[in-house]
């Protein structure tokens, strides 16, 4: 599907005042996005796991307005008034509008909340602006009712791209692919879509518990290390070997093949990171209780022969990724062992989920 599928024409007739809410999830990527080009498109592809519980939640009020040069809209988190938040959704908004050419003629009030704590170091801009685009979306189906369903998460996806890369995956639930790639029938640069091959049951409960290691804002911000990549020495090889790592994951999803997913996923954790430490100017996001947890999980792997693997995200926090069947133990494991290695105690428990859902 290409851009200009995505452009609808401006509504002759204003919608009356209304309300719509959403609710949409974070994802944790098996294969990392590190690297981009033009207007927030992947240098290489990615697949992520939908979560459950670590969501954002939005209620989007709007009412016409004359038309105006500007857009006019304010954002409100957790019932306060968030004036930081809008120099970013202004910049969405900024590069949405030629798909939703509407928006200037509304005033919109951005009421939104996450599950998860703020600041706590889990990045909320891809569960935020999925959301976001899902609610603006609502706004376009009541001018077009005949859309489909299958248009609307596209263009949702597409959407929230715009907002933050991530997010192009939260629109759908289960494992979500977003970049071409030759093996996957209708993969796209351009938006997210659910992985089209079997799925071996044990995928489809797994679960995530995410270790608060440091709820701090990141010493440097995902955009400027994604802009880092342009001129990254290893640049083109990492590319490369995300796109063969979610080649080999095609066989391992549908087998069921635990040994290789650890070795796949853990090796593009570590990847990232080596991608943040070899740029330059480099950086270093990982703390020391984040390599305390990593050899933790190592050693309790080799001592019980758990399936128990890690993965990061551009972070500190450790996300711990196992098989539901080892729930009991793995949580007895974190309580033991591993919580002293996070800020206040504090973890998520979490699991593969189903994907955006419309609450209004």
């Amino acid at each position: 599907m290409s851009i200009q599928a995505f452009v609808f024409p401006k509504p002759k007739e204003n919608l009356t005042k209304g309300k719509v809410s959403w609710e949409s999830p974070s994802n944790i990527a098996l294969v990392k996005y590190w690297g981009k080009y033009g207007e927030q498109l992947p240098k290489n592809p990615s697949v992520s796991f939908t979560l459950n519980n670590c969501k954002t939640t939005t209620t989007l009020e709007y009412h016409p307005i004359p038309p105006t040069e500007d857009f006019s809209f304010e954002v409100f988190l957790a019932g306060e008034k968030a004036p930081s938040f809008e120099p970013k959704i202004k910049k969405f908004l900024e590069r949405i509008e030629v798909y939703l050419p509407f928006l200037k003629d509304y005033h919109f009030s951005i009421k939104t909340s996450n599950s998860f704590p703020h600041s706590s170091g889990i990045a909320s801009s891809a569960s935020g602006m999925s959301a976001l685009a899902c609610c603006l979306m609502s706004l376009e189906q009541q001018f077009n009712p005949e859309i489909s369903s299958a248009y609307f998460k596209k263009k949702a996806s597409f959407l929230a791209r715009l907002g933050s890369g991530s997010a192009a995956r939260s629109i759908e639930g289960g494992l979500v692919v977003w970049g071409e790639h030759p093996k996957i029938e209708d993969s796209s640069n351009l938006y997210g879509t659910s992985y089209p091959f079997e799925i071996n049951e044990v995928f489809k409960t797994y679960q995530d518990t995410i270790l608060l290691v440091d709820k701090g804002e990141k010493t440097v911000s995902s955009t400027v290390g994604h802009n880092l990549m342009h001129d990254h020495p290893y640049a083109e090889a990492r590319f490369q070997q995300a796109f063969q790592n979610l080649k080999k994951l095609q066989p391992v999803f549908e087998s069921g093949d635990l040994n290789t997913f650890i070795n796949i996923v853990e090796s593009e954790a570590l990847t990232l990171h080596a991608m943040m430490m070899s740029s330059n100017p480099y950086f270093i996001l990982m703390k020391p209780n984040t390599l305390e947890i990593i050899n933790k999980i190592w050693n309790y792997r080799q001592d019980t022969n758990s399936k128990l693997c890690f993965t990061l995200d551009a972070g500190a926090n450790v996300h711990l990724l196992y098989p539901e069947v080892e729930k009991t133990e793995v949580l007895d494991f974190i309580k033991n062992q591993l919580v002293a290695h996070c800020q206040n105690a504090q973890y998520i428990c979490d699991n593969v989920g189903t994907g955006a859902k419309q609450l209004a």
